[in-house]
């Protein structure tokens, strides 16, 4: 039974035992549920604070007939409705009263009392040392009642594009923070009386339990209206003990199917050339690398809606669903209960798939079932905590050991990162002489024709410019993308036909093959002004 019907059943129940009580107390019975949205208000009658305190309300005004009708409930006091005869009656009046149901006088008291909708001040970001700022908006956090800060907060955080709401219990207050565009920024710090509220919201919207005294996840969503349109956000939580009370962390996922799609990551044609020559095939290995937040799971997401077509099965094993999409089967595994990527992969490979993406590969187990359904017909995308493709070949030796059968499985190994982007107000400046001794070092056998808009001779750089839309001078992040394509020279070093698994040396013969590694790539977006070397130095 949806919460939609259990409300309408209990709404029945109320009505039944409110004709009841009108047996009881010998008035007539008024079932208001045809008309609550459309009875015209009756004005002049009484005052809004006389139908708060007696809780009765006025259902017709006397017009030539002087008869007057007032709806009263069980609360209603009994001497009130006596007076009020007598009063009409020694005017030479009639009043006639109706008993209603407590839902149907809340219902109806609101139309004559709607709420004031406080609007309260939109959270800024204050830049470097700007307490001011964090005063001001720790001030409007203070002010926002208790039911709506939780849902202020998650609507501010969307508003301002933030990826992460942080929680955090110190001795005497809670700070506020929010990831944007990767860096994390001090919001407020908010009264500790706020802390019961804020958790009691997430324990009942997340499922976790604010007595745990052990790390949780849940998940949750919330529709956010703006500008005219709603979107969902998906939000993941996190919580851990800490030792004044339980922090969380909130993962924001504006969820926009539309948005998965390999056209809107920014990659150049070379790029999308090898990951549709790649994910074209009906078998193989794709793994995406890279920290935590660096963006795998929207470009893996990405990919299977590309492959999303009527004549495709594409299952999921999930840890959490981060993003639903229509036509994918989606198989959520909770490692926390006891469930494993790798015996969800072998149940769910009885069921014929053509494309399995993996959430995550944590263990050997996971790795090994993967690597084995991907030499069996079946096109298997996963994510891997690496720092470099040259380095997961490394880390996946270590995991599995040295396997033949992952050589010719696996096809392609990405590395990504997120960087931030330079708003419009920047400037060029030359690049001081360290600079360009770096950069030309950090390019050094790129063919020129892969770069063609850099002059070495003359090398430039940009910095942001902050302003009052912008205060940090960027906007947005753009994607980096190292892309490692597996060709014969580099399987002989995780066939075992090299004595040593050299990360390093795996990279230079990639790179002698036309790869771009990530440093390079963020460097050259540094020289076209897309983003800064400071940048750069921070991310990668």
């Amino acid at each position: 039974m949806d919460e939609q019907e259990i409300q309408r059943k209990r709404r029945e129940n109320e009505e039944q035992a409110t004709a009841g009580r009108a047996r009881v107390l010998g008035l007539p019975y008024l079932d208001t549920r045809r008309f609550e949205e459309n009875i015209p208000l009756v004005q002049g009658l009484l005052n809004v604070d006389e139908m708060h305190r007696d809780y009765i309300l006025p259902l017709h005004k006397g017009g030539n007939e002087e008869h007057y009708q007032f709806m009263v409930t069980s609360q209603t006091p009994r001497s009130l409705i006596q007076k009020m005869r007598q009063k009409y009656t020694d005017d030479g009046e009639k009043a006639d009263f109706f008993l209603i149901s407590n839902s149907a006088y809340k219902v109806l008291i609101l139309r004559y009392d709607p709420p004031i909708e406080v609007k309260y001040d939109d959270i800024k970001i204050a830049g470097e040392g700007d307490s001011e700022t964090i005063a001001a908006v720790s001030k409007t956090l203070n002010s926002v009642s208790s039911d709506k800060i939780f849902d202020f907060l998650m609507d501010q955080a969307d508003k301002l594009g933030a990826s992460d709401i942080h929680i955090e219990n110190m001795k005497n207050e809670i700070r506020i923070r929010m990831r944007i565009d990767g860096l994390l920024h001090p919001v407020a710090n908010i009264d500790k009386d706020k802390y019961r509220v804020l958790m009691g919201e997430l324990s009942s919207r997340a499922n976790v339990s604010t007595a745990s005294n052990k790390p949780q996840s849940g998940h949750m969503q919330k529709e956010v209206t703006r500008d005219g349109t709603t979107h969902t956000l998906n939000i993941r939580v996190e919580t851990i003990p800490t030792m004044y009370g339980q922090d969380a962390v909130m993962r924001l996922f504006n969820f926009d199917e539309t948005l998965l799609n390999l056209d809107l990551l920014g990659l150049t044609e070379e790029e999308r050339r090898e990951i549709d020559e790649v994910v074209s095939h009906p078998r193989g290995m794709v793994l995406m690398v890279g920290p935590t937040g660096s963006g795998k799971s929207t470009t893996l997401y990405s990919m299977l809606n590309a492959l999303n077509t009527s004549d495709k099965k594409i299952i999921t094993l999930e840890d959490p669903i981060e993003y639903s999409i229509s036509g994918i089967s989606q198989i959520p595994i909770n490692t926390n209960t006891g469930g494993s990527f790798a015996d969800g992969l072998r149940s769910v490979l009885r069921l014929d798939p053509d494309v399995v993406m993996v959430g995550e590969i944590r263990d050997a187990d996971t790795a090994k079932t993967a690597i084995q359904a991907s030499i069996t017909g079946h096109l298997v995308l996963s994510s891997f905590h690496a720092n470099s493709t040259a380095a997961a070949f490394s880390r996946m030796i270590d995991l599995i050991g040295v396997n033949p059968i992952f050589a010719s499985s696996i096809r392609l190994i990405v590395a990504q990162r997120l960087v931030r982007k330079l708003s419009k107000s920047k400037k060029s400046r030359p690049a001081t002489e360290s600079e360009a001794i770096y950069i030309k070092e950090a390019l050094k056998g790129i063919q020129r024709e892969k770069i063609p808009e850099v002059d070495f001779n003359n090398l430039v750089l940009y910095d942001p410019v902050p302003t009052k839309e912008e205060p940090f001078g960027y906007t947005g992040r753009m994607v980096l993308m190292e892309q490692l394509v597996v060709s014969d020279d580099v399987q002989k070093y995780i066939r075992g036909d090299v004595a040593d698994i050299d990360a390093k040396a795996i990279e230079e013969t990639a790179k002698e093959q036309g790869m771009l590694t990530l440093e390079q790539k963020g460097i050259i977006a540094a020289l076209k002004g897309d983003t800064t070397l400071e940048e750069i130095s921070r991310v990668i």
